[in-house]
């Protein structure tokens, strides 16, 4: 594993090592539970997701999307059995670093994120390259919402209606040169509304990228917004990625630019750890993290430490729709 250092040679911990707050003091709770004899139900309420992520009380939702009042939902995948997650779930459990490691920072502390005005740079290899505000994307193209599983490294999964349109409109807008082969995202790094920007734990600003198809892939999308409303600034607000067959922390928040390159991207997990965040990230229950099983999980709000988990599907049940993209490679290679 890569362990970074500072200059005075202090070992930190990768990002995924941190265990926030409201973890650990629940451990000690538990501990001492269990050394009185009372663990029973106490062990259960502990493994809660309210356990492992402080949440606050009142959610602020921040208001409707008007482009979205007379447009369907539409599932995405074999989705028609799962229970949508719950919307104070679904933005309170959050990996969003700029805010801070613990699950709940980013709901109490993303506040001081300015969303307006806001816009996305577009640059590389493409015939069209340019500034985009925020409003001409939301123009661009047909908003609709569509409910798809997203899975967290960690063994936890949702399913969120997410609002925007396929990334592949955008990117035949601007017209890609033969040569790019890859898509960068970079996200805003501002240390005066990002608390933790400028932090040791990884690199800034956050840099993600995918390869062209799987950009171009109709289920990768370019989102403004879930559950018919604005995103929540800690859900990635205004614009972010959407890649519901990969790990969480491929989809990249607030983004900033967007860069078509020959050469692929060095991205901010792939740096901070590169044996345990490959490049492709793609959900394989076949391939287990190198310090836990891949093989099942657990859906946010089914709390209960013995509740029982589901097997985790391949590319996140998504396998029809996108496992031609990697036909011939080695899955446990490309990680």
């Amino acid at each position: 594993m890569l362990i970074k250092t500072d200059r005075q040679g202090v070992n930190h911990p990768v990002p995924s090592e941190i265990t926030g707050k409201g973890v650990y003091e629940n451990r000690r709770t538990l501990m001492k539970l269990m050394a009185g004899g009372v663990a029973g139900a106490a062990l259960a309420s502990w493994a809660s997701r309210e356990a492992l992520a402080q949440t606050p009380g009142n959610v602020t939702r921040p208001g409707k999307l008007a482009a979205l009042t007379s447009t369907p939902s539409r599932l995405a995948g074999a989705l028609t059995m799962d229970k949508l997650t719950d919307y104070k779930d679904a933005s309170t459990y959050n990996n969003f670093y700029e805010f801070g490691t613990d699950k709940a920072d980013p709901a109490q502390n993303a506040h001081t994120l300015k969303t307006s005005p806001w816009s996305v740079e577009i640059e590389g290899l493409v015939k069209k390259p340019g500034k985009y505000a925020l409003e001409d994307l939301l123009k661009l193209s047909a908003q609709e919402e569509r409910i798809y599983r997203m899975r967290c490294v960690e063994g936890w999964s949702m399913v969120i209606p997410w609002v925007g349109y396929s990334l592949s409109e955008l990117i035949k807008k601007v017209e890609p040169m033969p040569g790019a082969k890859y898509v960068e995202f970079v996200t805003l790094a501002d240390p005066k509304t990002m608390p933790f920007v400028g932090s040791r734990v990884l690199e800034w600003p956050y840099v993600e990228g995918l390869r062209m198809d799987e950009a171009m892939n109709p289920l990768t999308m370019l989102t403004f917004g879930m559950y018919g409303e604005v995103l929540p600034k800690q859900n990635g607000a205004p614009v972010r990625l959407v890649v519901p067959w990969k790990y969480g922390f491929k989809n990249a928040k607030s983004l900033v630019k967007i860069r078509f390159t020959d050469k692929q991207p060095a991205t901010a997990w792939n740096k901070a750890a590169a044996n345990e965040y490959g490049f492709y990230s793609n959900v394989n229950p076949n391939v287990d993290h190198p310090r836990w099983s891949q093989a099942t999980e657990r859906r946010i709000g089914e709390d209960g430490l013995f509740a029982k988990k589901r097997k985790t599907l391949m590319f996140n049940g998504y396998e029809a729709q996108v496992g031609q993209l990697y036909t011939g490679m080695d899955l446990k290679q490309f990680i």
